[in-house]
């Protein structure tokens, strides 16, 4: 497709920062046609901004990644995702050398994301990142995954997505960095691989900012809904596929600093979405978007946290369920009990043959989850009206 072919020839950006002196020299013209050789210090000055603005994280789908159908989870490509966010986002964060107060990427947002095409145990998960925009607070890094057939060399997008990350200080976690800005590069000097177009990407960024502003302030007067349980609920109620996940924050969830990781979190989300389809539907469930991510506060080292989903919304080959992360810290008295993050997950039922299946309708009982599937609705329309502009468009 369109995508996958602009996704490939964008992942050629990411292998330029590893090309020896040599490669470099070939893929850099003169005046005139003939070859020339660059300026070292130009070339090492170079290979630092591309080191800083791009990465790639590649790993092979094992069975542990996958669901008995042989699917990768969906939590799993998230949490790679955003793996490589928060590398390259640390890494501009802490770019300006001038600056006397280090600092770590912090996650604050994941744009709507995509599974364009499901993944399979065996296959390698090409990940590649990219810096985009820049705000005074804030970096936006685009990232592009491809599914690498290694026996036939194929290879297919499967999910793009968009992050939002804050610089926070490590003397004080709770103050907020300035971010430095991002560096425009020539696309000559790589033999037209890419060329920004300072201006115009300065000013899109600035439009996806803003927006992704709105909506997280918009979001935040549902941080205080909870999900009760129902006793003896009927089939295909929202009751009867509720579900939740506690889970006790070790080492090996968190950062450094003892905050636990953007893509555990999403991980364990992702999990308990797809506990709540595959009660609803007794199929084969695969992740096939999932709608912004708002991270609205840290969850540290040592909480408890509980992860809860519903079904909000069914249409007649799609499902849509909505997760809250709640926080509980078991040593700080001095908190109570918090609202972490909170999104919506869309799921399809697939066949043994990875055919579409429908999906039984949710039956409604209170008013309350009338409103919430009108809403889930207009989420549905709004995306439906989106893919069939973005088909168009291509």
């Amino acid at each position: 497709s369109a995508r996958g072919e602009e996704a490939v020839g964008s992942a050629q950006l990411y292998h330029a920062a590893a090309l020896s002196l040599s490669e470099l020299c070939r893929a850099a013209p003169a005046a005139g046609g003939h070859r020339a050789l660059p300026n070292p210090a130009r070339i090492m000055a170079l290979r630092r901004t591309l080191s800083l603005s791009a990465i790639q994280i590649s790993r092979i789908m094992l069975p542990d990644d996958a669901n008995i159908a042989g699917n990768v989870h969906g939590g799993t490509i998230l949490k790679m995702i955003e793996e490589a966010g928060a590398i390259i986002s640390t890494r501009h964060c802490n770019s300006n050398s001038k600056s006397e107060e280090r600092c770590f990427a912090a996650l604050a947002r994941v744009e709507r994301t995509d599974f364009v095409s499901p993944m399979s145990i065996g296959e390698v998960a090409h990940v590649s990142a990219e810096i985009t925009y820049t705000s005074k607070h804030s970096v936006e890094v685009q990232v592009d995954v491809l599914a690498e057939n290694i026996i036939t060399g194929g290879k297919r997008l499967t999910n793009r997505a968009t992050l939002w990350y804050v610089a926070l200080s490590l003397k004080n976690v709770d103050k907020i960095l300035e971010v430095p800005p991002i560096q425009a590069f020539s696309a000559q000097v790589l033999g037209g691989y890419r060329q920004y177009e300072r201006k115009e990407d300065e000013e899109e960024g600035k439009k996806r900012y803003e927006a992704q502003k709105l909506e997280r302030l918009e979001n935040k007067h549902r941080t205080d809904d909870v999900i009760l349980p129902i006793i003896n609920p009927e089939p295909h109620t929202v009751g009867f596929s509720q579900s939740s996940l506690i889970h006790l924050v070790g080492p090996s969830d968190c950062t450094p600093q003892g905050f636990v990781h953007g893509g555990v979190t999403m991980k364990l989300m992702d999990e308990v979405a797809g506990i709540v389809a595959a009660r609803h539907c007794k199929t084969n469930i695969v992740t096939a978007s999932v709608d912004a991510i708002n991270f609205h506060r840290k969850i540290k080292k040592g909480s408890v946290i509980t992860i809860s989903g519903r079904l909000t919304f069914t249409s007649n080959k799609s499902m849509e369920t909505e997760v809250f992360v709640d926080s509980d810290p078991l040593v700080d008295h001095s908190q109570g009990r918090y609202r972490a993050a909170s999104a919506f997950f869309t799921f399809v039922s697939l066949s043994k043959e990875a055919r579409p299946l429908p999906i039984p309708q949710v039956v409604l009982k209170t008013e309350e989850e009338k409103k919430r599937f009108e809403e889930g609705k207009g989420r549905y329309l709004q995306s439906k009206a989106r893919r069939q502009t973005e088909n168009f468009a291509q």
